[in-house]
């Protein structure tokens, strides 16, 4: 152990997966503890804090916002190694767990079950949330209902230690739910577009891997000669750098000549009192080239239409964003790190297990 030195890849972390064949992603020990004790100083977590790990210890959400975090600061692993919500409520409350991270799903479902106000919560201090759109009212209910004092969300991918931005401590609820906060320190995050407008983001720093394990031509694509990291990701930089991501490049589907992007649509929908979850793909359209389809999730007891949301929909955003269709889903299809896996909803891969 002695003769490791900080240069040495520490681990290969293989992509999700969601948009292409997973890729394993070379990093080094120095940029794994850089990068974890910044987010540790950002989040705030501290020596004896009580941290329930839900999020698979493959990904860098678990792995290294988890397990090493936690040994860095000196804080208590409490491991649930499969996700259920009154495994998670029991956890909670017979542990006095403090640090709860994980994909805004997990906070909604734990808020929204009904046995939630027979378990002691009241030891949770700190919920860092990404990975997907982050509805304000979900920052709103873990403030308001649960007394969480810091909720957090930040923005990372594999390529970059996991971590690129971070909300800070202080941050006005609405800056935590419409953004992923500012670059972290010892990096930097532009847009190739002009101030306000969405493009792909790009990341330069300590945090950028050295590259994809045995792929070369991969590595080449992604990252520029002077040491830019193309992430894939679409987004908006706002004039206080906070960063806002509107999807994936790839995700992104063209109505009429007009950039349309799922993200920002499903985020709009998401504040519909009757939808609980929904995602968005382009489908083909033989006037359009392409429009939107909306998977949905309705609250219990709802009974919201397909006609009545695309209406709603009409007032809220432009007419080339509102999905000319609906589908009513019991529930959709994600991988272990929370995110949607659109290619099932195209019906070109399975749906997760």
């Amino acid at each position: 152990a002695a003769a490791v030195e900080g240069s040495w890849p520490s681990d290969i972390v293989f992509t999700s997966g969601t948009t292409g064949r997973p890729k394993g992603v070379v990093v080094t020990h120095a940029q794994t503890l850089r990068a974890y004790a910044v987010w540790s100083d950002l989040a705030g977590l501290r020596h004896g804090d009580r941290y329930l790990i839900v999020n698979p210890f493959f990904h860098t959400f678990g792995y290294k916002a988890g397990v090493i975090a936690c040994l860095m600061r000196g804080a208590t692993m409490i491991p649930q190694p499969v996700f259920g919500v009154e495994t998670a409520l029991a956890n909670i409350a017979a542990e006095r767990v403090s640090v709860l991270p994980g994909p805004p799903t997990l906070h909604q479902s734990l808020l929204d079950h009904p046995a939630r106000d027979g378990h002691d919560l009241s030891a949770l201090r700190l919920v860092v949330t990404g990975a997907a759109v982050v509805p304000l009212r979900l920052v709103e209910r873990l403030r308001g209902e649960l007394g969480v004092e810091t909720v957090l969300t930040a923005y990372g991918l594999s390529e970059a230690c996991g971590l690129v931005t971070m909300c800070r401590r202080g941050d006005d609820p609405a800056v935590i739910a419409t953004t992923s906060g500012r670059a972290i320190p010892g990096t930097e995050v532009r847009v190739e577009a002009p101030p306000g407008e969405p493009g792909e983001v790009l990341v330069r720093g300590f945090n950028v891997m050295r590259g994809y394990y045995e792929d070369a031509a991969a590595t080449a694509e992604v990252l520029t000669a002077d040491g830019w990291l193309r992430t894939g990701d679409v987004g908006v930089l706002d004039a206080a750098g906070n960063l806002r991501i509107t999807d994936r490049l790839k995700d992104m589907f063209v109505v009429g000549g007009f950039n349309a992007y799922p993200a920002e649509i499903e985020r709009t929908l998401g504040l519909h009192p009757q939808v609980a979850d929904v995602a968005v793909i382009g489908v083909p359209d033989a006037r359009l080239g392409e429009v939107g389809k909306a998977f949905v999730v309705r609250r219990p007891g709802a009974v919201l239409t397909g006609d009545d949301l695309i209406a709603w929909a009409r007032r809220e955003m432009a007419n080339y964003k509102v999905p000319r269709r609906v589908e009513f889903v019991t529930g959709l299809p994600r991988n272990a790190s929370g995110k949607v896996v659109k290619a099932a909803l195209r019906g070109t891969a399975p749906a997760p297990p």
